[in-house]
């Protein structure tokens, strides 16, 4: 399957920032968010934004967080769980959830310069 561009979004401005342009973008989590922000935090951003395409929350190794998100309609699961309970949770969420092991290669708007390479990071 191949992503339409990755952008790493800490909050609702850098969310607003990745969809202005109007190019297809995949919102993506820090690393670890579910466990420190949580999964209604993330679910909560998304729906404020207004953002229905992919976004991909990273839960880390904890598949307790993957299944709590997936409860709250969040699509997208970033889970580096051991091959076993990473299985256990593709299997609970069903065809409707993307759940990666790795997260892609992302823009991080908290990177200096971030916001003048969106564009061209989005293909635009």
């Amino acid at each position: 399957m191949v992503l339409p561009p990755a952008v790493i979004i800490h909050s609702l401005a850098h969310a607003n920032l990745a969809i202005q342009p109007g190019l297809p973008v995949t919102l993506v989590s820090a690393p670890g968010a579910a466990l420190y922000g949580g999964c209604l935090w993330w679910s909560a951003l998304l729906t404020e934004a207004g953002f229905d395409g992919l976004a991909l929350l990273d839960c880390g190794d904890a598949p307790g967080r993957a299944v709590e998100a997936i409860r709250l309609g969040v699509r997208g699961i970033i889970l580096s769980s051991p091959s076993e309970l990473w299985q256990a949770v593709a299997n609970a969420a069903g065809k409707n959830v993307l759940i990666l092991r790795t997260a892609p290669a992302a823009l991080d708007m908290a990177d200096q310069g971030a916001l003048r390479a969106l564009n061209r990071w989005l293909g635009g």
